[in-house]
């Protein structure tokens, strides 16, 4: 399907060419085994597994979303077009596109789609209308119907649940080609739990580095699922985007060793980017009074919980945590036009800083 093993298709493109080849088994009244799939990009060959015409004027075919050098859960997931010829009346275009089973349905506003539509990108949706407009005859409509059968289970892997999209999983694609740990695709998909809540006018959100700290934030503050928003390593991408859409207050939460980072400016907090997690808390231990050997003894530490539990030896650890939390205000007030309200948890979720605004703590 494509070049090397750090490039793959789209879901898009394979729901495409599912349809572009049910399309060509009722033209041609034979099975497919293999299609040429125009994409924004290039056109790229696709491999049927299964076609079958079913009738006349309707036939369905399937095929698989091959691997590639990413860990990407749509990966070797089969995708299924069935499309059926009808006679056209008031639609503008000949080509109507439709989801069935395992294909999400959005209930939130902000994303791409209207509320109650199938989770079918624009991307997608250009491209097979694109592929089949010209070969469909003169005075009939397509309608395709895109059904991904495992698409309901796979969506708990995914942002769907997050995003209100219920019942299965997106058609993704604006080039057609899949990228291998694309960091442009990752802040495509987390950048939408934005767009959703302020279309959906969420108040008091929290801000979270991943699941773990979305877990503790449901278990310690007085929240809901719908005002929890994961950052991933993209902090200063996600404060920045936040900005952009008048949120300009909320609670960054989470545990001390992700969040520590950005009191010392990072806001990639991914480990091969920076780290200067024991650099950052030594300083904070030194100016809240620390001894020189605790010194030593914090910087030769190899995590954050074993930094905090030598500042609780030592009675600094509300201190040191206090110090830390305000430096992050100050980091992202530098940066941004934000006012956050920083809440710092160990990995069991106990409050390691006391100077938190309480009134949204369970």
């Amino acid at each position: 399907m494509t070049n090397d093993n750090y490039t793959g298709v789209t879901t898009g493109t394979v729901a495409t060419a599912c349809s572009l080849a049910a399309l060509d088994a009722i033209m041609e009244s034979s099975d497919i085994a293999c299609v040429k799939v125009q994409t924004p990009k290039k056109t790229l060959d696709i491999i049927i597994d299964e076609c079958k015409r079913l009738s006349d004027v309707k036939a369905y075919a399937v095929a698989h979303k091959n691997p590639y050098n990413d860990p990407d859960v749509t990966v070797d997931l089969a995708i299924i077009s069935t499309v059926e010829l009808c006679d056209k009346s008031d639609e503008k275009s000949n080509v109507v596109i439709t989801g069935g089973e395992g294909v999400g349905k959005i209930t939130k506003p902000g994303l791409q789609i209207p509320v109650g539509d199938y989770a079918i990108n624009p991307g997608p949706r250009r491209m097979i209308i694109k592929n089949l407009e010209d070969k469909i005859p003169e005075g009939k409509i397509a309608k395709v119907t895109i059904s991904i059968p495992e698409g309901r289970k796979i969506a708990k892997k995914t942002m769907n649940p997050k995003l209100g999209i219920v019942g299965g999983i997106s058609v993704l694609g604006t080039t057609g080609i899949a990228r291998s740990m694309s960091s442009d695709a990752y802040k495509n998909s987390i950048v939408k739990q934005l767009d959703v809540a302020a279309a959906s006018k969420i108040k008091d959100l929290v801000f979270v580095p991943g699941n773990i700290g979305e877990k503790l934030a449901l278990e310690q503050l007085d929240v809901t699922k719908e005002q929890i928003v994961q950052t991933g390593n993209y902090m200063g991408f996600m404060f920045e985007e936040a900005e952009k859409r008048g949120i300009t207050e909320f609670t960054f939460f989470g545990h001390i060793g992700k969040l520590i980072k950005v009191a010392g400016g990072i806001f990639n907090t991914k480990h091969a980017v920076a780290d200067g997690r024991r650099e950052i808390m030594v300083a904070h231990a030194a100016l809240c009074g620390a001894s020189h050997e605790d010194l030593k003894r914090l910087f030769g530490s190899k995590t954050t919980d074993d930094m905090m539990d030598i500042l609780n030896e030592i009675g600094l650890s509300v201190e040191v945590s206090n110090s830390i939390a305000e430096a992050i205000r100050e980091r992202c007030k530098q940066r941004f036009d934000l006012d956050l309200n920083v809440v710092l948890v160990d990995m069991q979720g106990n409050y390691l800083n006391d100077n938190m605004e309480i009134a949204n703590c369970r």
